[in-house]
């Protein structure tokens, strides 16, 4: 589902591919002892090593190397368990050593590849070419002083995944539901906790435009663009800017492009390095990395159920539709909250009370599913009520609003309120006769043919007993009298 630009001069293909830099999950950074955790008041968690002081040696972190590991298992990638560390030369205020640690012509994981749904239900596989572990810089901080910039090394040396796609992306939509995907990918391998307002993952997008079934354009690359809908902006403009200098007659500059996100569009930022420019060599202080196979084996026994295995099973399992079975498995506690309402019961009930009362109302008052003051029993216990005719799917509604004020059981608040439904046919019956006899015209306009009418008697019989008649009894009812 290709998006396609429309220009002075016909149809233009937009192809991307990206570079996701994704914090991995461990509590110390990749060559030191220091602390990882977000929000410490700057320059806290800097160790020597950090720091880049003269004769300080890094010490590879094994957690960092298993988590890599783990997530390469995860996109169906080739682990390669011989792999090398190199310096990646630049220079910049927050990056004490004057290079960066990372891999380059030998990286941990190798080729794989992600599924990504698109909105119109149709699938899209799109190819992973690398994953390579790298220490992060520190934060240059523009904001704290009129006229000095200051940095924080806090940052400096945490382990980073670079995740690199082929470019396979054909447009702002298909760049989202990858990036989502991914993110999704991540949280249920707890490799990354793809938190991307505190930075945990940032993505750099590489834009080129051409005509379709041309040769791929030059591209510019978009930095550190920090959530789905800015990478979707950032496409949409850095795309139709670049049709536009084509179709004037100018070219693309292969260069570097920050998004601002107050002004709506990419700016320059610096002519595009290649590769000879870093001057990329092994570290001479660090061996090549070597592991056995068996102990990638080991790792892959430890995987979770993925998105996309569990979307199948909660499809042919739960007999859910694609969007149902999608929504669900978005975030791994959903998935679980869903199976623990679903077990023994009607899932596709269970999915509707989850999807649109539980997640709707939980939206509408800006609270996440694990702040919920409605628990997976309680909620389950709810369409246990609706399931034994206790309770009326309408009166379940109430029942429901009044759980998530107060946190209170679904059958204490039946039993307060004296919501239960009544199933005698003899109490609905007397109703059933005195409707009738309060309305005989109606009756008479309904027996002459008006059959909408009889929508009239049931909604006066339900008004009668205060909602708690059984609908399906009131309906035998009517019709047989009212025939």
């Amino acid at each position: 589902m290709a998006q396609l630009i429309q220009g002075n001069t016909g149809e233009w293909e937009i192809v991307i591919g990206m570079e996701v830099h994704a914090q991995v999950t461990v509590q110390s950074k990749l060559f030191s002892g220091a602390s990882t955790e977000f929000g410490a008041s700057p320059n806290s968690q800097v160790s020597l090593v950090d720091a880049a002081m003269p004769g300080m040696l890094p010490v590879l972190n094994e957690k960092c190397v298993e988590q890599a590991v783990r997530t390469g298992l995860g996109l169906n990638a080739k682990i390669n368990t011989y792999s090398v560390f190199e310096r990646k030369n630049y220079f910049y205020p927050d990056l004490p050593q004057g290079y960066q640690i990372s891999q380059f012509l030998h990286p941990i994981v190798g080729t794989g590849e992600i599924e990504i749904d698109l909105p119109d239900g149709s699938v899209k596989t799109i190819g992973i070419t690398r994953l390579h572990l790298e220490q992060d810089a520190g934060k240059s901080l523009h904001d704290q002083h009129p006229s000095k910039s200051f940095v924080d090394l806090n940052r400096s040396g945490c382990a980073l995944m670079e995740i690199v796609s082929e470019p396979d992306i054909r447009g702002a939509e298909e760049a989202a539901a990858y990036l989502s995907k991914l993110r999704m990918i991540l949280q249920y391998l707890g490799t990354c906790n793809g938190n991307m307002e505190e930075g945990s993952m940032r993505a750099d997008v590489n834009v080129s435009v051409r005509k379709p079934g041309d040769e791929l354009g030059t591209r510019c690359e978009i930095k550190n663009v920090n959530s789905v809908k800015a990478v979707q902006m950032a496409i949409d403009y850095e795309s139709r800017r670049q049709v536009e200098i084509i179709e004037d007659g100018g070219s693309i500059k292969q260069e570097t492009r920050l998004w601002d996100p107050n002004k709506g569009e990419t700016r320059s930022m610096r002519s595009k390095e290649e590769a000879h420019d870093y001057r990329y060599f092994p570290d001479p202080d660090l061996l090549p990395l070597e592991f056995e196979q068996s102990w990638v084996d080991e790792i892959k026994q430890t995987l979770p159920e993925l998105p996309d295995e569990k979307k199948h099973r909660f499809m042919q399992s739960y007999g859910l539709g694609t969007y149902d079975a999608s929504v669900l498995i978005a975030a791994r506690a959903r998935a679980d909250y869903f199976e623990s309402v679903a077990n023994d019961r009607d899932a596709k009930m269970a999915a509707n009370w989850v999807i649109n009362e539980l997640l709707g109302v939980l939206n509408k008052n800006g609270k996440e599913l694990e702040d919920s003051p409605i628990s997976a029993e309680q909620l389950g216990g709810l369409i246990d009520l609706i399931a034994d005719d206790t309770i009326s799917g309408k009166i379940a509604k109430d029942v429901f609003a009044d759980m998530f004020e107060t946190g209170k059981d679904p059958a204490a608040i039946v039993e307060e309120k004296g919501l239960k439904q009544v199933t005698d046919t003899g109490a609905i019956e007397a109703i059933v006769d005195e409707v009738i006899a309060e309305n005989p015209d109606n009756v008479e306009q309904y027996r002459s043919g008006k059959d909408k009418l009889f929508g009239f008697f049931v909604g006066q019989v339900m008004k009668k007993s205060q909602g708690k008649a059984n609908p399906a009894v009131v309906n035998d009812l009517l019709k047989k009298k009212l025939s």
